[in-house]
């Protein structure tokens, strides 16, 4: 147990030197602090400001974790500090639901349970750091350390765009979802997003005067009818399959009355 609260406060510092840096150095996250919920708290004119008094904050509870003599108040003030997160994040979920929190950069997520599960993480280890003693590295010990900073970055939605969303777009590569459902199972808003994006939508698009006013499916393929000034535009929409080039059109003129 001492291995592992020894372990923490270098754990903990890593993490706080890169929101810092993030805050204090990133042109990005100090352009759009004014949409982030700690503007509702302290007024957008002073968003930036206290954005770099709590990124000089976290780099100065980084340095007394860093460097010796290790002390049980250095713990103490990373609990502090984390106890002020998940204040932080309660405010904005009460106050500003739809804004993000801009702890480690800017994005479009409000705050969700990943921010709480990751600020009381790094609460739990900076209360397991008040007892830490000098570190003596192991293997199983720096295993640990890989497995809490790779938690914490998992629980941070600002780095979805580089890992989560990369992989949620190779897992529908590689399962190709429509291909293996029967055609009575693909969703219809599927059928519709794959032709919306496909060449023969926009070819046709400027000629449509209606909403979809048909749908049925025949032989692996869907048709989907809108109505095209006086004809009707059929578009088939392959089933077992989620390519938009493989759509095709036909405008079909409508019967003159006798």
């Amino acid at each position: 147990m001492q291995g592992i609260a020894a372990l923490q406060p270098y754990v903990i510092a890593a993490f706080l030197i890169w929101a810092a840096v993030l805050k204090l150095f990133t042109r990005r996250m100090r352009s759009q602090a004014g949409r982030t919920a700690l503007a509702r708290l302290v007024g957008t004119a002073r968003a930036i400001p206290t954005l770099r008094l709590i990124g000089l904050a976290e780099l100065l509870v980084a340095a007394v974790l860093f460097l010796p003599p290790v002390s049980p108040w250095e713990g103490t003030a990373a609990a502090a500090l984390s106890t002020g997160f998940l204040a932080y994040l309660a405010y904005s979920s009460l106050a500003a639901p739809t804004s993000s929190c801009g702890c480690l950069g800017t994005h479009s997520q409000p705050v969700n349970w990943r921010a709480f599960a990751r600020a009381g993480l790094l609460l739990a280890m900076s209360v397991t750091a008040i007892s830490a003693r000098p570190f003596h590295p192991s293997t199983p010990l720096l295993l640990l350390g890989l497995a809490e900073a790779l938690a914490l970055l998992g629980l941070s939605p600002e780095l979805d765009r580089h890992w989560l969303i990369p992989l949620r777009r190779l897992s529908v590569r590689l399962r190709k979802p429509l291909a293996v459902r029967p055609s009575r199972d693909v969703p219809l808003e599927a059928s519709l997003r794959v032709l919306y994006l496909s060449p023969a939508y926009c070819t046709a698009s400027a000629r449509l005067t209606s909403d979809v006013q048909d749908v049925w499916d025949e032989d692996g393929v869907r048709f989907a009818s809108y109505a095209a000034g006086h004809r009707t535009a059929v578009f088939a929409i392959p089933l077992s399959g989620d390519d938009p080039r493989t759509v095709r059109v036909a405008l079909v003129e409508e019967p003159t009355p006798a």
